[in-house]
């Protein structure tokens, strides 16, 4: 069995061991700091005799280091290095955890059933279907409090006979190995990640926001430097928002919802001119048809326009058939809608044409259209729908 230094000792951050087995893409020492994954906690990364480790997980029992490449043959010691700054925000984001998820318990009776660290956020899932802003304010304050006086966190082997001993947080399934981290007069839980060993290391906790999910509640946040990093990044945005806008940064809000209304007004300008633009257009492709098919080709057009100008051109004209073709960059894009008294399928007619342009197309018997190659051009195209009406 591997020693897991990591359990006597949080803070290392170099070790040698020696290798007990080595495969092509892993090994295992004889003891390691490298956490594995497990606990909802993520695995460490470092390097062995400065190759790098990308994973570690426990698998059939033992601690496997997985590697970039392997260790020449016949390796038989190394010299390991943990990347410290990923597994001291684990340990701030772990412990952090830890004491939001009791101060949710002990205010509120709220039990954390799920606990996820991401690469950027941590999650717990409340078993709760809703949680009031007072309420994450409240929680907020009290883990802040916990870390801000500097509690220990201690972590303690005990028997399963030991565990009625402490008052836990949430109940173990272990037999046996059962690892308590506990903060004293606080939180009590079973738990096998790594912690740093005072409340205040962990910095500072901050909820991010809430979603609901059936009838959980599940709480995103941040610990120690993400809060730095997130707080950068917030205010990078702002910053650039402030110039952008040419507005004080307390007026932002304001600004904003004046802008927005504005582009929703300009949005209904823009709208009505289309309109009418393709009623000028509709207008005199009537004008200009001769006979009862009604043809042009456009260059670059949207389908949805050509629907709306083709639907203005045949609602005066019950007889007739409008196909519409646009000459896009890499493909052609067709068209048909008939009147009201014409009997012929325009889903049928563009199924009978788009083999030619290898397309694919869909619709109903009033209007269809579809896209394709350019494997004839567009006056081609048209010729190929008009011999089928």
């Amino acid at each position: 069995m591997t020693n897991k230094l990591y359990y006597e000792d949080s803070r290392i951050q170099s070790f040698q061991a020696k290798v007990i087995e080595q495969k092509a893409d892993y090994v295992v020492l004889s003891e390691t700091a490298f956490y594995p994954t497990g606990g909802g906690q993520p695995h460490d990364l470092g390097l062995l005799n400065g190759i790098e480790v990308t994973n570690v997980e426990v698998i059939n029992g033992e601690i496997r280091h997985f590697l970039t490449y392997p260790l020449p043959e016949n390796t038989t010691e190394v010299n390991a290095q943990i990347n410290w700054e990923r597994r001291f925000d684990h340990m701030q984001q772990h412990a952090g955890q830890h004491i939001l998820s009791a101060a949710f318990e002990q205010l509120f009776g709220y039990q954390t059933i799920n606990f996820h660290l991401g690469k950027d956020t941590v999650t717990i899932d409340l078993n709760v279907s809703e949680v009031s802003e007072e309420q994450l304010t409240e929680a907020e304050q009290l883990a802040n409090q916990i870390i801000l006086e500097d509690r220990l966190i201690e972590t303690k082997w005990v028997t399963e006979e030991e565990l009625s001993n402490y008052n836990l947080r949430k109940e173990t399934s272990l037999k046996e190995n059962i690892r308590l981290v506990i903060i004293p007069d606080f939180d009590y839980n079973a738990c096998g990640g790594t912690h740093p060993t005072s409340t205040a290391q962990v910095s500072a906790i901050k909820i991010l926001q809430t979603e609901r999910q059936k009838k959980i509640v599940r709480v995103e946040f941040i610990c120690g430097e993400r809060i730095l990093t997130h707080l950068h990044r917030k205010h990078k945005v702002l910053v650039n928002l402030v110039s952008t806008l040419s507005t004080p940064e307390d007026k932002i809000m304001i600004a904003t919802k004046n802008l927005l209304e504005q582009n929703t007004r300009l949005e209904k300008q823009v709208a009505d001119l289309s309109y009418s633009l393709l009623t000028y257009e509709a207008k005199e492709l009537r004008e200009n048809a001769d006979g009862n098919t009604i043809t042009c080709i456009f260059e670059n057009r949207s389908m949805q326009e050509l629907q709306k100008l083709a639907k203005l051109v045949i609602n005066e004209m019950p007889n007739s058939i409008c196909i519409f073709v646009s000459n896009n960059e890499d493909k052609l894009q067709i068209i048909a809608v008939k009147g009201n008294d014409v009997e012929q399928s325009m889903k049928e007619l563009i199924a009978l044409v788009l083999p030619y342009i290898n397309g694919k197309g869909g619709g109903n018997e009033r209007m269809a259209q579809g896209g394709g190659e350019k494997n004839l051009t567009s006056e081609q195209l048209i010729e190929k729908v008009i011999s089928y009406i």
